[in-house]
């Protein structure tokens, strides 16, 4: 008797509706802060149907997380059963994401290979690149502000000496792919690159926010390129969500896949086509601040930036060299409705980084080592003004950037500047109860002036002599 294969896909099934749904899916972090910035609760912020989830197990569906933000769930399942759900009253569509044997060929967020090497120089060039050092001398780490990472796999965070002053202060890891390993011995060190310059501290490496507190999460999957790790990703940004996350930082990106019938176009780079691009921008709403790399295909036949560096209101982060030049390799913007993209741009051509197995510095290339940076600037730019949104934030970032006035396809603004971002602010009181140390604002010949600890800066934060 011949032998049967079932052959089995994955799916994004959508539904009409929320029938049944009285779980708000928020801790009780995330409801305060929703409480506290004035941010309602809505539709969105329910459940996926309970009835609906059990019609589709008691159908042997693997379900591999639901999305309450684009009202459905993904599955694995075989045709046959498709066709049965499909006539389903409730069922709006069904996207096809993975078919059975996809295999990776590319991922637009990942560095630039081949041209990471150990070096010289340390974290100092990429922090003064966006004059953050003068905000860490005030005394903002990016206490009290809580950050995601979600990338690959996190490949020995766990046991890594450069991670040790700051184990304490990952509150959770989560793993929505369907790799089978831990993510801490994944095959993936991406992630730990990412998090190492957020986070690392030895004796010759300090990350941007060391004081923030931290959710490690992995969405990519090892051996796929397919849109279903687009809604690993939903899953993941509305994990965050859940959690009450305050900034989010991701160097992935999605526009080519494994299997040519998925690929997108430059004409979808425009926030509204993926459920990845339309979720980091329904998080911006709930109050997140977004991060993600703008990937690394400048110099080559997509050219573009990817999902979900498209989406609207959060900040796209492109990469120069130490002197200040865009980096060849990165992504052009603008999105194809014509939105400034990528916004920002931070070292990421020859960054500093953490080695995954003996917490060394190495170099390495890619937008994807740009984006920490820049989720770490604001996450120690919100430390220092606690009371501001997540908009106000972006906004301060954006207008400190060396091309505000004059933006460009590639560079966005520019290079933010983190001690012109906190200056920004007036209120000699504000800027007094919100220090950590003793920092005071005057006016000097018409000119705005920081005192700290005895010097004086302007407010691009650069050192001023003082005559006795």
């Amino acid at each position: 008797m011949p032998q049967l294969f079932v052959i089995l896909f994955a799916f994004f099934v959508q539904f009409t509706d929320k029938a049944g749904s009285e779980h708000i899916a928020l801790s009780q972090t995330a409801l305060d802060k929703r409480a506290e910035r004035g941010i309602a609760i809505d539709s969105l912020d329910y459940a996926v149907s309970p009835t609906y989830l059990d019609s589709l197990q008691a159908l042997g569906c693997h379900i591999y997380h639901t999305s309450r933000w684009m009202n459905g769930v993904t599955i694995e399942t075989d045709s046959n059963t498709l066709q049965r759900i499909a006539e389903w009253t409730f069922v709006d569509t069904i996207y096809l994401t993975r078919r059975l044997g996809d295999e990776a060929r590319r991922r637009l967020g990942e560095e630039v290979k081949g041209e990471g090497q150990e070096g010289t120089w340390l974290t100092d060039p990429q922090t003064e690149q966006l004059n953050l050092t003068a905000l860490h001398e005030a005394g903002f780490h990016g206490q009290g502000i809580s950050m995601a990472i979600v990338d690959g796999g996190f490949q020995h965070v766990d046991t890594l000496s450069a991670f040790d002053a700051v184990r304490d202060q990952i509150l959770g890891f989560y793993d929505l792919t369907d790799d089978s390993d831990s993510i801490f011995r994944s095959e993936s060190n991406h992630g730990t690159k990412c998090f190492g310059t957020i986070a690392a501290q030895t004796s010759e490496y300090q990350g941007v926010a060391r004081a923030a507190t931290y959710y490690l999460i992995r969405s990519e999957e090892h051996n796929t390129e397919s849109p279903k790790e687009m809604d690993n990703w939903v899953a993941a940004i509305e994990l965050c969500d859940s959690l009450g996350v305050d900034i989010l930082s991701s160097s992935l990106g999605y526009a080519m896949f494994d299997d040519d019938c998925f690929t997108l176009t430059y004409a979808s780079m425009n926030g509204q086509i993926t459920r990845c691009s339309r979720a980091a921008q329904i998080a911006t709403r709930k109050g997140m601040l977004v991060v993600v790399s703008a990937g690394n295909e400048g110099n080559k036949s997509w050219h573009y930036i990817s999902a979900p560096a498209d989406a609207d209101s959060i900040l796209t982060v492109g990469a120069v060299d130490i002197n200040d030049s865009i980096a060849a390799f990165s992504s052009w913007g603008p999105s194809s409705d014509g939105r400034v993209k990528p916004e920002v741009c931070a070292l990421g051509k020859q960054t500093a980084l953490i080695h995954s197995e003996y917490s060394s510095v190495i170099y390495g290339n890619g937008t994807s080592f740009a984006c920490p940076l820049i989720a770490g600037m604001a996450a120690c730019l919100w430390s220092s003004l606690p009371s501001a949104s997540n908009i106000e934030i972006r906004e301060r970032i954006i207008q400190s950037a060396d091309r505000y006035t004059h933006p460009h396809d590639q560079y966005g603004y520019g290079i933010p500047n983190a001690w012109q971002a906190y200056a920004q602010t007036t209120d000699i009181e504000t800027i007094r109860e919100n220090s950590a140390t003793d920092v005071q604002k005057v006016l000097l010949n018409g000119r705005l002036m920081i005192i700290h600890e005895g010097e004086m800066y302007d407010v691009m934060g650069n050192r001023l002599k003082v005559r006795g």
